[in-house]
């Protein structure tokens, strides 16, 4: 979602400096004004659109990890969950917070109209009601309203209704509202608030250019005559407003321009090409291996499978000496080190190659496991203990229960799964490079993409960690965990 947010973002800003700088001082107003909108709704659509003929391969740095990892740290989170009410997080909940506020301006805004109307003198006409307010020298439509104080009816006025019917005419309320909408559902963003400017402008724009038609001395007095007051409110069409009155002269003074610069919103064409051509593009998963190596290569990726198994061997033993051998634990590891024995003890040319192979796509030298490495990563709260390592383990496992999600559709189907995930502690302390999968083909695709959205939700929110060190160094410190997804 926060990916979908940005390209919208990117997107509109992107469609308004090309208005700005392009389109805004032309007199295609009409133009301008479907310009706005298409282009506001474009940015909502385009990064949902997938263009088969525009989509490519783009190569990604990847890592994966090789099967003896997956299941080397023998603990595993079970969380129970019942299907419950509902969880926010914290961003969550400001962002609902912020449109609850935004939604809240908006009902005040529509009262504030409603009372004018109501304490109000309402005179009917055939196209529209117009509204005289006692004391008051403002000037607006709102839908089939014209609200106009009883100062501005002293005055030569008929200019200023002519001038608030082309906005009736032409639906110019039904624009600002829907932009009033927007600034409830993404009130964070700025170019909403932005788009709703220029499309304010445009209207008067619009406005002043048809009644300018038949008396453009009339429209020039009325505007130079004095600053009105008015009411702030962003999705009424105001006649006076302070800051546009100097824009709209300036645009009554323009020149018509030329039919050939219409040809200026063809740029609409490559850019909105060019954003399918990115929002097309694949990440590649996969990284092409190559497979040409030569022999020395080789024996070093064997020499380094080999201080592996001591090094598994090493930790085996001293978990014996507390433990049975019945362990989990001990079993697990047993089982893991006869794997790797039978990489290494068969040794001819297809099986070297495959055994550089996969620890190529594990690892350099300075990835180190998690079940051997010197110093284990340190979890936040861990620094004072015994045993970092199997408080590093608890931590874990009270992190993912405490996150815990339960797919709502996965609950109501009575769907349960296991995910295995493995992540990097890099040398830094970061998370990185995190992959899933499931043991077996018991789940749909459409099922894992529910119970791996879930668990890439959860680790990424793991907090930065002390670096794992190996020999005095920093290393990267693979870690691999079951989670189950089990229902009570």
């Amino acid at each position: 979602m926060i990916q979908y947010i940005l390209e919208c973002i990117a997107f509109q800003l992107l469609f308004l400096v090309i208005y700005d700088f392009f389109l805004k001082r032309e007199t295609f107003f009409q133009w301008n004004r479907v310009y706005l909108l298409g282009t506001f709704l474009l940015s909502l659509i385009l990064p949902w659109v997938k263009i088969e003929a525009f989509k490519q391969q783009v190569p990604q740095t990847f890592s994966r990890y090789p099967d003896f990892l997956w299941n080397l740290n023998a603990v595993q989170v079970v969380p129970m969950e019942e299907a419950s009410g509902w969880q926010l997080t914290w961003q969550e909940g400001v962002f609902y917070s912020g449109m609850l506020l935004a939604l809240l301006f908006f009902v005040l805004k529509l009262r504030q109209v409603y009372l004018l109307k109501k304490h109000g003198e309402q005179v009917q006409f055939p196209n529209f009601t117009q509204v005289i307010i006692t004391n008051s020298s403002i000037a607006f439509s709102f839908f089939k309203s014209i609200f106009i104080g009883d100062k501005v009816l002293k005055m030569k006025h008929d200019t200023i209704i002519e001038h608030e019917l082309v906005h009736i005419r032409q639906g110019h309320t039904w624009d600002l509202l829907f932009f009033e909408l927007m600034r409830i559902m993404a009130w964070f963003n700025p170019l909403v608030y932005v788009y709703q400017n220029r499309v304010s402008e445009l209207h008067e724009f619009i406005a002043d250019a048809h009644v300018a038609k038949e008396d453009k001395s009339e429209q020039y007095q009325q505007l130079l005559s004095q600053v009105f007051q008015t009411e702030h409110i962003s999705f009424i069409n105001q006649f006076f407003t302070k800051s546009l009155i100097k824009k709209r002269i300036v645009m009554l003074q323009k020149s018509k321009s030329k039919k050939v610069w219409q040809l200026k919103y063809l740029l609409l064409i490559p850019m909105v090409l060019g954003i399918l051509l990115y929002t097309s593009c694949e990440i590649e998963k996969k990284q092409l291996e190559e497979l040409s190596e030569s022999a020395d290569e080789v024996i070093d990726k064997e020499e380094l499978l080999i201080t592996m198994y001591n090094d598994l061997a090493t930790e085996r033993n001293r978990l014996v000496k507390s433990a049975d051998e019945n362990n989990p634990i001990i079993v697990n590891l047993d089982n893991q080190l006869k794997k790797l024995k039978a990489r290494i003890d068969y040794g001819d040319k297809k099986n070297a190659t495959t055994v550089k192979f996969e620890v190529k796509k594990y690892n350099d030298d300075t990835e180190v496991p998690f079940a051997v490495v010197d110093e284990v990563p340190i979890f936040p709260g861990c620094e004072d203990a015994a045993d970092k390592r199997a408080c590093f383990n608890d931590k874990i496992q009270l992190h993912i229960s405490k996150n815990f999600n339960y797919p709502l559709a996965a609950q109501e189907a009575g769907i349960q799964g296991r995910v295995s995930v493995m992540f990097l502690i890099t040398s830094d302390g970061t998370i990185d490079n995190i992959q899933m999968r499931v043991p077996n083909e018991l789940y749909n695709e459409g099922e894992n993409e529910k119970f791996f959205g879930v668990v890439e939700r959860i680790i990424k929110k793991l907090p930065k960690m002390t670096p794992g060190k190996q020999r005095g160094e920093n290393v990267n410190v693979p870690y691999a965990i079951p989670v189950n997804f089990k229902l009570q």
